[in-house]
């Protein structure tokens, strides 16, 4: 819960806050973020289920909600320019967005296997 907490924080921060961060930081760390995001979510729903498995479900659903973007609807448009709708939802479809995330999850699935689950056992 911690994590899941101090990765909001930070997204937020990456997102909105003026710190100067570098383009690539200020493009892609909102989504990097993100994509964590939904693997901590999946993390806390099951918490027994092995990285991998946590990983791979996550990397879908991130594929899923950046493939949605391709759909336009009035009402989804509008509600994808509001504050919850650009967290959330994101407006513009990137195939580098995927790259991101999918990047992002694996290495988040892997600092869970080999750091956090191997402390929690100890």
């Amino acid at each position: 819960m911690l994590l899941a907490s101090a990765n909001i924080v930070c997204g937020l921060l990456v997102r909105f806050a003026p710190l100067g961060l570098p383009w690539f930081v200020m493009k892609y760390g909102g989504s990097t973020l993100w994509a964590v995001m939904i693997y901590w979510v999946l993390v806390l729903v099951w918490p027994r289920k092995r990285p991998l498995v946590l990983a791979w479900v996550a990397g879908g659903i991130a594929l899923l909600v950046e493939l949605q973007r391709l759909y336009h609807a009035a009402w989804l448009d509008a509600f994808r320019v509001s504050l919850p709708g650009i967290l959330l939802l994101g407006r513009y479809f990137s195939v580098w967005d995927i790259v991101a995330y999918w990047l992002a999850i694996a290495a988040v699935a892997l600092f869970d296997g080999f750091v956090i689950r191997r402390v929690a056992r100890c």
